[in-house]
């Protein structure tokens, strides 16, 4: 077979049909687009969001505009002046500033921002740190340590899809 010999199947193709070319082509006079109105003058229709002149969805609404990063992630955030009073020989941790109230919910990953001053040397443990919090527990003595944080994806047709981390953890084991 060459080139020449394709040929498209039969009935694939067939012609447009030519409108407004008389009663006899079977879409003479209006060409299928009924009777008057709008919508069967020459030129576009109106725009997707028109409502007839009434005031349209889309500017009755106007906090609805924009759109919202699904991929955002919130953090805890905290001070380098907030772990001031913080005893030096006690680790600082999500988990050891959860107990201390200092943060309020364990699901969102902690920040350490710097704002204030720090004299005691700790060990910082947190999941982001800000340039100059980390200068600034580094200039006190202290040692930063930043930890993982694992966002959990959604599989966006069939949910949380949990079964690949666990068999991950299980092949480690």
């Amino acid at each position: 077979m060459k080139l020449h010999d394709l040929k498209p199947a039969e009935g694939s193709n067939s012609k447009s049909k030519r409108l407004g070319r008389g009663a006899g082509s079977g879409k003479g006079k209006t060409a299928g687009k009924g009777m008057m109105g709008q919508k069967s003058r020459s030129g576009s229709n109106p725009y997707r969001t028109f409502e007839g002149g009434q005031n349209r969805l889309v500017k009755r609404m106007p906090f609805k505009r924009g759109f919202t990063n699904i991929f955002r992630v919130d953090y805890e955030v905290l001070n380098v002046g907030d772990l001031a009073e913080w005893p030096a020989d006690v680790e600082v941790t999500p988990e050891s500033l959860l107990e201390a109230r200092v943060v309020r919910r364990k699901t969102m990953p902690v920040k350490i921002l710097g704002d204030g001053e720090i004299s005691a040397a700790l060990t910082v443990k947190a999941h982001k740190f800000s340039t100059s919090a980390r200068q600034k527990i580094e200039a006190a003595g202290g040692t930063v340590v930043e930890l993982p944080w694992v966002v959990e994806r959604h599989s966006r047709s069939r949910g949380p899809n949990y079964g690949g981390r666990n068999a991950k953890k299980k092949a480690q084991a």
